[in-house]
Order: structure tokens, then C-alpha cells, then sequence
């Protein structure tokens, strides 16, 4: 039988929320040894109850085979701290994202680093990141920026990465590799 999850260094899985592309990353990051680095990049405010019992919620999940390690703006030294051969699961990307906004650092300089740092890394390593241009247009100046810039970090992680899936409906949908001619 062949397997729909070929090992490979490096994944982009991106969807819609609750699209089930945490449970599919999970699922592939566990595979090859049934341990994994779980790198998170929520960083809830205190009185962010809803966004803290989330993560209480993912990490009962996970279990024991998980090791975490938080890295809400500093991905780049998370992942070279971390490659030391078992996968690790970078979610999310959009977090991530959000927590280099409201730092008012450079995004785009750190998404560059971070597809320059995905290319040095030796152990697999699987990105989760939201697909939040499939929607309506935001109605403000702020949301259709944010809208722009999460795009624009996903095309560049996707380039980056060997393999891209979209979840639908907690299926996985090949994107990359494909057969487009383009």
C-alpha cells in the first residue's frame, strides 16, 4: 500500500478554521518515530480565556509524545534549537504572524528568514498556517492588510516547503508536488 504521507524535510499544511489541518499535521508529525516537537506560537493574553482553554484543548490532545516548545516571534532560533531529528510541528504561521504585527517587527524580514532557515533544517519539520483569503474582503484598511500579509507569508513558506496539503473538512488535498505546467 502506498502511503500518503512520503517522508519528506519540509510541509505546508493550510486550511480553513476548523478545517482539521492540526489534527492532520499531528498525525503526519508522529508518524516516523511517535514523538514529535510541538513548537507553539499562541502567546493568549491573560484574560484571553477562550484562547488559553484552546490550548489546554490541544494539548490534552497531543499526550505525552509531545514535546513543546513556545516560540510566539522567535521561530528562526526554535527551529535550530529544535533540529535534532525527531519532526516537529510548527503551529501556527497566522499566530506567528499576528504576534509580529502587534510586536511591530519586520514580518517580512522574518518570513525571509524563515523560509532561508526551513532550507538549513535537517530534521522534517511540518507548518500549519490558515487560509484566510478564501473569504469575503475585509471591510477594513487593517483586516484587508493583515489578509495580504498572511497570504503573502503562506506563498512564501509554501515555496520554501517540499510539500503543500490543504485540509477540507479534515481531508487532505495535495497542492504541492503537482502537474501544473505554469
Amino acid at each position: 500500500m502506498v502511503s500518503l504521507w512520503p517522508m519528506v524535510r519540509s510541509v505546508l499544511i493550510t486550511g480553513g478554521a476548523r478545517s482539521g489541518k492540526s489534527q492532520l499535521a499531528e498525525t503526519r508529525a508522529l508518524r516516523s518515530c511517535g514523538r514529535a516537537i510541538y513548537i507553539a506560537t499562541a502567546h493568549p493574553m491573560p484574560e484571553d480565556t477562550e484562547m488559553s482553554e484552546r490550548i489546554a484543548q490541544h494539548r490534552a490532545r497531543r499526550g505525552a509524545a509531545w514535546q513543546d516548545l513556545h516560540a510566539p516571534l522567535d521561530l528562526c532560533a526554535a527551529l535550530r534549537a529544535s533540529d535534532e531529528g525527531v519532526p516537529r510541528l510548527v503551529d501556527c504561521l497566522t499566530l506567528w504572524l499576528t504576534n509580529l504585527i502587534l510586536a511591530e517587527a519586520d514580518w517580512r524580514a522574518e518570513t525571509n528568514a524563515l523560509t532561508a532557515e526551513i532550507a538549513r533544517q535537517r530534521s522534517d519539520v511540518i507548518f500549519v498556517g490558515n487560509e484566510v483569503g478564501l473569504g469575503i474582503v475585509p471591510e477594513t484598511a487593517l483586516g484587508r492588510s493583515f489578509r495580504d500579509a498572511a497570504g503573502w507569508v503562506n506563498q512564501a513558506v509554501a515555496t520554501a516547503c517540499d510539500e503543500v496539503w490543504l485540509a477540507v473538512a479534515g481531508q487532505p488535498m495535495r497542492v504541492k508536488p503537482n502537474d501544473h505546467p505554469f
